[in-house]
């Protein structure tokens, strides 16, 4: 390809738009422009390095065993009704209306539709494992698209579901992807790792996030140096001790706490209530159904846990601004500040706590009275506990459960996330096949994806320096950019140019000759800017000396003969 004959609209600003080196990089360097929020168009260097993520993506899934396929965006409400996600995704699904006015859902991903084809197309064991993959446009309506492609309303997915006859084949179809996955993030060349994660409104039991660290990730990792323990933090545990038990001491005793309403204030004199010794107590609604839920006043609640803990499609916290919600608080008899779980709890109500206040006693909690607290609180004693769970979040230098060393948190991207299913869609959506035993069976499933255009700008966001891009060479969109410094037609520079351009697409290299006539500093800085891991540069001078120069992009310049340019280029685009 030659420059001119493309289009490379570099930048020399950053647009006030990208708050990330990878999104400020996506756009200077001329790969993608935006239409809107969460909206891009890809250029065609974009494109290419998008294509070249896609082809190691087929690679790889083809290489497992997985069949293409491809399935509509546009689908039916009524299968993800049936399913629950419907409800359960609420307005981050797109919804549109047709001519008849007709609603239909813009899938951000197809676990209902692929269950309802193997519901009518696989009827026996003998049809299993099989796994099914597209590489294709999702939308999600994201609130706040940002960071360019890595939050966008419009993205490319991969998505693959599997299906088997048993937990044990679904497990081995799981490590089958699970292996993929590090083969494909290894050919893009970035660093990554993977963890344990929650499954969220995907659903199942059993799942793991890949993972590319990068200090503006949004996602935080709990991980232990010491044993590889590693998980995101929507699911890690520690081993920190439960609170420390104290005697049973006097009757609960009610104390008047005028105008305190936080942690911090009981705190303070005159009460002095560590934080460590207040119940933390909390309102919140689980498919309408109001709860309470108790953690330790020095810990931080992790809304994600308590989701999968409840087993509810939607939990939020009770607002107290919502006429609705405000029934809740006035049944319990107090506004957030003076509630606890000891005396005027609803009949009904179930109050979920966190495992580190088992056993916990001479505590202090709310009153359900306006200005009021109890101490002297005995949770075995005083408090009716319908369920122990894990909720707390996780914070460094706390214990690893594993093996008692110090947990670490880094920030990081994810750009993966594999599901062991089990049966949530097979059996609402009747995907069931004949066993040997004769009998009709669920199929157990499975799902995996990844989000091929947010690895692209991973790839970016770790792999750059002050110059722009570096791209590995599986991914860039072209490996070698020839860079003549004299560009009349005639002349030698050129001529040169020309022969190792054609000689090393002969070789089947991506070659792009940078045939502008421009400044070398222009040329120079573009390169570095778009990332091209190989630049072979032609001056008068150097040719006068019977070399041309190599930089490996990031590296130094080396001086190579010109009759062994092309052998040279070959040797550092070898694995």
């Amino acid at each position: 390809m030659r420059w001119t004959k493309t289009f490379i609209p570099t930048l020399k600003e950053t647009p006030a738009e990208a708050e990330i080196v990878s999104h400020k990089l996506l756009l200077r360097a001329g790969l993608i422009r935006k239409l809107a929020g969460g909206l891009y168009t890809f250029l065609p260097l974009g494109l290419r390095a998008l294509r070249k993520v896609e082809r190691i993506v087929r690679e790889e899934m083809n290489r497992a065993g997985a069949l293409e396929v491809l399935m509509p965006t546009l689908q039916p409400p009524e299968i993800w009704q049936t399913s629950g996600r419907y409800q359960a995704i609420g307005d981050g699904l797109f919804k549109v209306r047709d001519r008849t006015k007709k609603e239909w859902v813009m899938s951000p991903t197809a676990e209902e539709v692929i269950t309802t084809i193997a519901a009518a197309e696989i009827n026996s064991y003998r049809q299993m494992p099989v796994n099914f993959y597209q590489v294709s446009v999702k939308l999600r309506d994201e609130v706040r698209p940002r960071f360019g492609l890595m939050r966008a309303k419009e993205f490319i997915m991969k998505d693959a579901y599997s299906f088997d006859v048993s937990d044990e084949a679904a497990m081995a179809s799981y490590h089958k992807m699970y292996d993929a996955y590090k083969r494909i993030f290894d050919r893009c060349g970035v660093q990554n790792f993977p963890v344990e994660a929650d499954t969220g409104v995907i659903g199942g039991n059993y799942s793991h996030e890949f993972m590319v660290p990068a200090e503006t990730g949004e996602n935080e990792v709990v991980y232990c140096e010491a044993c590889g323990y590693a998980a995101n933090i929507e699911k890690a545990i520690s081993g920190i001790p439960k609170t420390a038990p104290r005697e049973v001491g006097a009757a609960i005793e009610k104390f008047p706490t005028p105008g305190v309403v936080t942690i911090e204030a009981l705190s303070k004199a005159p009460y002095n209530v560590p934080a460590n010794r207040q119940i933390k107590t909390l309102v919140f609604i689980a498919d309408s159904k109001p709860l309470l839920v108790l953690i330790r006043g020095d810990d931080q609640l992790n809304e994600t846990k308590l989701m999968a803990r409840t087993g509810a499609v939607l939990v939020r916290p009770a607002d107290v601004k919502n006429p609705a919600d405000m029934v809740h608080f006035t049944s319990l008899g107090a506004m957030p500040g003076s509630l606890g779980a000891v005396a005027n709890v609803p009949s009904g109500w179930d109050v979920l706590a966190d495992e580190r206040l088992e056993g916990a006693n001479a505590m202090t909690t709310g009153a359900n009275e306006d200005g009021f607290h109890f101490r002297n609180v005995s949770i075995e004693r005083d408090i009716k506990v319908t369920k122990w769970c894990d909720l707390r979040t996780v914070g460094a230098g706390e214990p690893c459960a594993k093996c008692a060393k110090a947990l670490k948190i880094r920030r990081a991207i994810e750009v993966g996330h594999v599901f062991k299913l089990g049966t949530k869609y097979s059996i609402p959506l009747n995907a069931t096949f004949l066993a040997e035993d004769g009998q009709r069976h669920p199929a157990i499933m499975g799902c995996y994806g990844i989000g091929v255009t947010r690895t692209m700008q991973a790839v970016i966001e770790q792999c750059n320096d002050k110059d722009g891009i570096i791209w590995p060479l599986s991914v860039a969109p072209y490996t070698v950019c020839i860079t003549p410094l004299a560009v009349a037609p005639d002349s030698a520079v050129m001529k040169l140019a020309e022969q190792i351009y054609a000689e090393l697409t002969a070789k089947g290299v991506d070659v792009i000759i940078d045939d502008r006539d421009d400044r070398p500093g222009v040329k120079f800085k573009d390169a570095d800017l778009v990332g091209f891991p190989i630049r072979v540069g032609i001056g008068e001078k150097s040719l006068a000396k019977g070399e041309v120069e190599i930089k490996i992009r990031g590296g130094a310049l080396v001086p190579t003969k010109s009759e062994d340019a092309i052998s040279k280029v070959m040797e550092l685009l070898k694995p």
